[in-house]
């Protein structure tokens, strides 16, 4: 959740201005502090923190703190694990000497065992921060051991290291030598440039400047010169790995001319499906060569179950596969939060598959939940937006949901290009185990072909000024609470249009299964607190459509979003917000796109952040 930067390059060059570049660039991520690190050409580490948002960090460099010009550099944003959101516990830390400093994604489990170790040594402290003993244990073995080689200073001093981090160094006496680490988790990436170049914990940071590449993989350290570079693993063996070419360029991470990342990412959203879908549905076939490895091996053939792990939005997704799984290849499905599967002792095995849904790869909890149930020999097909994630190489099988750059921090396409490979995985397992007809499975693959141009209708419509939504979410803006209500699939569409709009506007939302709300939520309904019904076409609509009438007897305020043509549903509801018509098991990617929408405009009438709501990170890499 943290951001990276690092550069080095030429003698001289302004390295704050790149630095700082790359940590807006990073914002995204969430944070709660930032800083800098510079080394100057007269050979010192100039350093500047702040507290707070980049601006703070932007306006005492602009006044003053604006380090001088060098060759090397480093910048974080930081979420904080150990220690409040200060400018002393904000990164880059140094030693006790500023000899080396660091700044680092993850979190070192056993770094009061090492601090203690340390101080015990003389090493002294400044900050709350677990991070700080990273710099101390490299300059002990820079000054000792390594006898001056910081590349072999910082594997030395990772040895001890347990837990998760992506790290870059620099060392005041090599100006220039950036190095870089990674281990269990946080993604670190390399960008090359002519005789500079970068280190970051995203491409989108240094994508300005060069779309040439170097993934670092796990437990791997990478040493930067402005010739070249250099990777070597923990256990000291060199590795060799060519450049890639980033296809997506620098714009794709603008705004465009929308007032918020999020509003231009909902209206990504038919080019985003669209790409879900691209070679993999072809003239009314499915095509997924991303299983079939794992089906020549026979892996699939043994499975008589699936869990499906995931946090958050991706949760939800995995609920509507569930749902649809089920329905299609008759394999029962049990859908975990990751942070209770690594601690629930799971019953997993070779006739287990287990499906990772992360669209970052690098939610901690997902990770741990991977790695346990490879450990018990169950197969795994994990699905994120990002390529060479953490959780890729866990995979026997990875299902990128192709969504493109996803930068607010509450996620809207990719939560339906992640439906999309949900649906196809279904569709797949039920052509295999022969449960679903292929005429049946060719309407559905027709139907998704459909889904863009219908999403496309829907954002088409929103941008009408007849349109009822945004008048709606300005009535919504002052009350504290919401409820959401819903059935069969339409039961995580309600979970996911609750969590949206108390993400992004902090109006308290629940979300409940329709036939749940008698059993005591419906207490909390009154004129004040308002009710959204997912009513859309389904073999269980007359069953929402009574619990709709049981609200509007405790006179709440209903709110439906239902199929186009339904007039009937006017009768049970004050608003409804219309979906084109689709089969039931997809219609939770069109009636997302209304909630969306209702959630962003919610919180720009209550003036919130609206790309970066409080408290919450892009990406959950600690627990």
């Amino acid at each position: 959740m943290c951001g990276i930067i690092g550069y080095v390059g030429a003698a001289g060059t302004d390295v704050t201005s790149i630095l700082l570049d790359g940590l807006r660039r990073l914002e995204y991520r969430g944070y709660d502090s930032t800083g800098i690190a510079v080394l100057t050409a007269s050979g010192e580490v100039q350093v500047c923190r702040r507290a707070g948002k980049l601006a703070n960090l932007a306006a005492a460099v602009e006044n003053g703190a604006r380090p001088a010009p060098g060759s090397l550099g480093i910048g974080h944003t930081r979420w904080a694990t150990h220690g409040r959101p200060s400018d002393t516990n904000a990164h880059p830390h140094a030693d006790c000497d500023g000899l080396i400093t660091v700044v680092h994604n993850g979190i070192i489990e056993n770094y009061a065992e090492l601090r203690q170790r340390l101080e015990q040594e003389g090493h002294s402290f400044r900050s709350e921060t677990d991070t700080e003993v990273l710099a101390h244990l490299v300059e002990r073995a820079y000054r000792g051991e390594a006898q001056g080689d910081l590349l072999e200073a910082v594997r030395l001093a990772l040895q001890p290291v347990r837990g998760s981090y992506a790290i870059a160094v620099l060392c005041r006496e090599q100006p220039q030598l950036l190095v870089g680490a990674r281990y269990n988790g946080p993604f670190l990436v390399v960008g090359l440039g002519e005789r500079e170049h970068f280190l970051a914990s995203d491409i989108a940071a240094f994508l300005k400047y060069t779309r040439r590449v170097v993934i670092i993989d796990e437990g791997e350290l990478v040493a930067l010169r402005p010739e070249g570079l250099t990777i070597q693993r923990l256990d000291g063996t060199f590795v060799e790995r060519a450049p890639t070419t980033v296809e997506w360029d620098a714009e794709a991470a603008e705004k465009g001319g929308y007032p918020h990342f999020m509003l231009k990412e909902i209206y990504e959203q038919p080019e985003a499906f669209t790409r879900s879908l691209l070679g993999r549905v072809r003239a009314g076939q499915l095509y997924l060569p991303e299983l079939e490895a794992l089906q020549r091996s026979g892996a699939l053939e043994k499975v008589r179950r699936i869990v499906i792990v995931a946090c958050g939005t991706s949760y939800h997704a995995g609920l509507v596969g569930k749902y649809v799984i089920e329905r299609w290849a008759r394999l029962p499905v049990e859908v975990i939060t990751a942070g209770e599967f690594r601690y629930a002792d799971p019953l997993v095995g070779p006739d287990t598959l287990c499906v990772a849904v992360t669209q970052s790869g690098e939610t901690a909890d997902v990770l741990v939940s991977t790695r346990q149930a490879r450990e018990q020999g169950a197969p795994v097909v994990a699905i994120t937006n990002v390529v060479a994630s953490a959780v890729t190489r866990l995979a026997d099988a990875v299902l990128y949901i192709q969504a493109g750059p996803e930068i607010c921090v509450v996620a809207t396409k990719t939560f339906i290009a992640t439906l999309a490979q949900l649906y196809l995985l279904g569709l797949f397992l039920s052509l295999q185990r022969g449960t679903l007809h292929p005429e049946r499975a060719a309407e559905v693959l027709q139907a998704l072909e459909q889904l863009p141009m219908q999403i496309q209708r829907i954002l088409d419509r929103a941008a009408a000024a007849d349109d009822p939504i945004a008048p709606l979410a300005r009535e919504l803006a002052p009350l504290h609470s919401v409820m959401f209500i819903g059935r069969g699939v339409g039961y995580p569409t309600a979970l996911e249009g609750a969590l949206k709009l108390k993400e992004v506007s902090y109006i308290h939302a629940e979300g409940f299964p329709a036939g749940e709300l008698k059993h005591g939520s419906i207490a909390l309904l009154d004129p004040e607190t308002p009710l959204v019904a997912i009513a859309t076409a389904s073999h269980v609509y007359e069953k929402v459509v009574s619990n709709m009438q049981q609200v509007r007897a405790r006179d709440a305020r209903v709110i439906a979003v239902a199929t186009e043509g339904d007039e009937a549903i006017r009768e049970h509801a004050d608003v409804v917000l219309y979906v084109p018509p689709t089969l039931e098991e997809l219609s939770p990617v069109l009636a997302a796109i209304p909630l969306q929408l209702l959630a962003y405009h919610a919180a720009v009438a209550r003036g919130c952040n609206v790309d970066q709501p409080r408290n919450l990170a892009k990406s959950v890499t600690v627990e």
